[in-house]
């Protein structure tokens, strides 16, 4: 008798069904990271591409490359904290579980983000406009600590081993996807409004959007179970009762590495995604709108980009992409600079493209590097650890170090040069590392 037939007598379910619903699950679980990530970096990214506005509107007095250094120095001061939600949410996501951890962190970035909306401006209540701007930030600062990482590993844990590297690129994708809309909405924005508009309430508008969007993440994450790998591990009560210690005694080599692996993407996500249209407009005198759409074109490609080197990550392995990005960031970064002050339209986007692509061998391999490279019981902390430390230090200070190194040297190509020396030392920490994509997830 098959193997079906006596499923069918027992009353047992049959292996296609159980194929099938593994196969519903890992679609749901896709779908549910995937717009979580998205609500979350939608919240975080709107700061960004609306600088130059909050600039204006929180910083009046001063001349416009100080507010501008100002509105940065917020959201360099915001990843601050960081590091110490990677701690805490790492701490939760391996003792509590990865469900728990990312249907909370939602919660909390979605109100955050909606209260932005909320803050009058420096002309109606002084410097508390700026002081409560910074106290959000830091809310948003430690929400987006638990984000990436927790999407990260709960999409590995229950991915198919061969197809770890494009299940893990989901993540980066919903990020720039996020990116994406923010990036459409500030272009519809600074089109359509005048910048009396924008300054009274235009800029506000993207912000109240963080409200119901972060509900419907919130709702879609509660309907799934947590992981296998991790339930296996309550089932024998083997987690962590300390992971963030384990981690620190057992895997402090994987986690320097893991530190040095981030740089590049840490400082390459903030300038490429983030700060070019600033830059564009700011710098390089570029039509605000015309800046926008040209990040947005390119953020188009990316989405493609970072499927394509999920798996090129699973056939070739995480190693071999992560050098390739690295080698070519430090031969090509500031050529492509270079040619961006042209002030050509169509060359922009070509070369905005080009960056983008080079992001995302590191950017779309850098989920499954990061989470293969921890056991089960730590997989969260050292994700969040690690990621969110080299964040803080070189990621959310990337445009203000940008914006700085410009003033201070007088070289529009100095962004260019500090994103090839993060280059240099990544490309050192991977080489360092070794290769995971073929290996079983460890679970002690």
């Amino acid at each position: 008798m098959s193997e079906e037939s006596k499923a069918s007598l027992s009353g047992q379910p049959r292996p296609t069904e159980d194929a099938d619903n593994g196969s519903r699950t890992r679609q749901r679980v896709v779908a549910a990271s995937f717009i979580g990530n998205f609500v979350e970096w939608f919240d975080y990214a709107v700061y960004g591409y609306l600088a130059a506005t909050i600039s204006v509107v929180f910083f009046p007095e001063a001349d416009p490359q100080t507010a501008l250094l100002s509105t940065f120095a917020l959201f360099a001061i915001s990843f601050l904290v960081r590091p110490l939600g990677g701690f805490i949410w790492g701490h939760i996501g391996d003792r509590v579980g990865r469900r728990n951890a990312l249907s909370l962190s939602i919660l909390i970035m979605s109100a955050a983000t909606f209260c932005i909306a909320l803050i009058p401006g420096y002309a109606t209540i002084g410097l508390w406009a700026p002081v409560l701007l910074l106290l959000v930030r830091v809310v948003q600062g430690f929400s987006a600590s638990g984000e990436y990482a927790g999407a990260s590993a709960f999409l590995v844990e229950y991915a198919p081993a061969h197809r770890r590297g494009l299940y893990a690129a989901v993540v980066p994708a919903s990020t720039a996807a996020g990116l994406l809309l923010g990036s459409l909405f500030a272009a519809v924005l600074t089109g359509v409004l005048s910048a009396e508009q924008m300054t009274d309430w235009g800029w506000r508008l993207p912000f109240l959007l963080a409200a119901p969007m972060g509900l419907i993440g919130r709702y879609i994450r509660t309907k799934l179970e947590d992981t296998p790998a991790f339930r296996e591990l309550e089932k024998e009560d083997h987690a962590a009762k300390a992971p963030v210690k384990s981690m620190f005694r057992n895997h402090w080599r994987q986690l320097l590495q893991a530190v040095g692996a981030v740089l590049l993407n840490a400082v390459g996500f903030y300038v490429i995604l983030s700060y070019m249209p600033t830059y564009l407009s700011e710098e390089l005198g570029m039509g605000a709108t015309e800046s926008y759409i040209a990040t947005t074109i390119a953020l188009l490609t990316y989405i493609g980009f970072i499927f394509a080197t999920g798996m090129l990550s699973d056939r070739f392995g995480r190693k071999r992409v992560l050098i390739c990005a690295s080698v070519l960031f430090i031969l090509l970064t500031v050529p492509a600079f270079a040619l961006l002050g042209t002030g050509n339209f169509l060359v922009i986007v070509l070369v905005q493209i080009l960056l983008g692509a080079m992001l995302t061998l590191n950017d779309g391999t850098l989920p499954s590097f990061l989470a293969e490279m921890f056991p089960t019981k730590v997989r969260y902390s050292g994700f969040a650890v690690s990621f969110n430390l080299s964040n803080a230090l070189f990621g959310g200070t990337a445009p203000f170090v940008a914006t700085l190194l410009i003033a201070a040297t007088g070289n529009d190509l100095a962004p260019a040069w500090y994103l090839a020396a993060a280059a240099v030392i990544s490309l050192v920490a991977v080489a360092l590392s070794r290769e995971t994509s073929r290996e079983p997830l460890r679970h002690e």
